[in-house]
């Protein structure tokens, strides 16, 4: 793990309420040499963990600003707003930065599922020393929302 940067690092002890300057947190995120941090998707009330997804600047201002979740999709190569083929949008609550400037944390209202796969969250495997185990059931047919199999 990457130390915090000095911006981050003059946070530590910071109260409860103290502003920071948006444009100052935006350059100081910790982008990684593709121009990119991890987005976490949590549902705002529930807390359930829906999936992991990648931002750029321009992805996480269009999110500021509209309200919709926008990620950068890193095998299109373009920005992608979630739910634009499934219909499954996030829509914004809060988001939060770690105490490093690497990770970001979308509290999202997620509307239907949120894994291509048509389950609630894409986090629907689990791994042992055993072996593998299948431990969520397909809500939507993934067919019947991207018209592909």
């Amino acid at each position: 793990m990457a130390a915090p940067s000095d911006f981050f690092r003059a946070l530590e002890g910071s109260a409860p309420g103290t502003a920071v300057d948006r444009e100052a947190l935006l350059a100081a995120l910790a982008w990684n040499t593709d121009g990119l941090v991890p987005a976490i998707a949590q549902q705002h009330d529930s807390r359930e963990v829906l999936m992991l997804a990648w931002m750029n600047e321009a992805t996480l201002r269009e999110t500021l600003e509209t309200g919709r979740v926008c990620y950068w999709s890193r095998s299109r190569k373009r920005p992608w707003r979630k739910g634009e083929e499934s219909g499954h949008v996030q829509r914004l609550v809060e988001l939060r930065v770690d105490c490093d400037g690497d990770t970001l944390l979308l509290l999202v209202d997620q509307a239907g599922p949120a894994c291509h796969t048509g389950r609630a969250n894409c986090f629907y495997l689990t791994l042992s020393k055993d072996g593998g185990e299948v431990r969520a059931a397909v809500e939507v047919d993934p067919a019947s929302v991207y018209g592909r199999s």
